[in-house]
């Protein structure tokens, strides 16, 4: 039984998943949450971009590399705050499997630091809630993320 306290960490705090997931949707779920904590772990730590790799698509990889270097040796601190509101498959079964997960990301409370340690956060752009959509596809047997899009901005809550 998978809950949202059951997938949550210290930093990362799941705050509600959908009721009444099926198996496949409870294994899209957490392939997801795994990878969103991998990779939230990098931009807290500021290493280990390379753990990313096996759970995203080769696009989304190249994209979070991009994000890591534009980090520069900076980290973020603080807690994300998740709300998952949907999981639904697009073909399920076949060779291109495919799924969307979508969410509220609050990032409400956090703060960005460069490699010197001083504070250059920009609320217009990482202190915000955002609604997301996530595309999942089933690849080499494991389920990988494909894209993240921003549907909207302080229009959505992870309460």
């Amino acid at each position: 039984m998978v809950t949202a306290e059951s997938l949550s960490t210290d930093r990362y705090e799941v705050t509600s998943i959908p009721e009444d997931l099926d198996e496949l949707q409870t294994e899209v779920l957490k392939a997801f949450v795994n990878y969103d904590q991998v990779t939230w772990n990098i931009w807290f730590t500021g290493t280990g971009v390379e753990n990313a790799e096996p759970l995203t698509t080769q696009e989304e990889y190249q994209v979070i590399q991009g994000s890591y270097d534009a980090l520069a040796g900076g980290r973020i601190d603080g807690t994300v705050r998740l709300a998952v509101t949907s999981v639904a498959l697009a073909a399920p079964y076949g060779p291109t499997s495919q799924a969307e997960i979508r969410l509220c990301d609050d990032q409400s409370g956090l703060t960005v630091y460069d490699a010197n340690g001083n504070d250059v956060s920009v609320p217009e752009t990482t202190q915000g809630r955002y609604d997301k959509l996530i595309q999942m596809t089933y690849e080499e047997g494991v389920w990988k993320t494909a894209s993240e899009e921003t549907l909207s901005t302080n229009e959505c809550w992870a309460e």
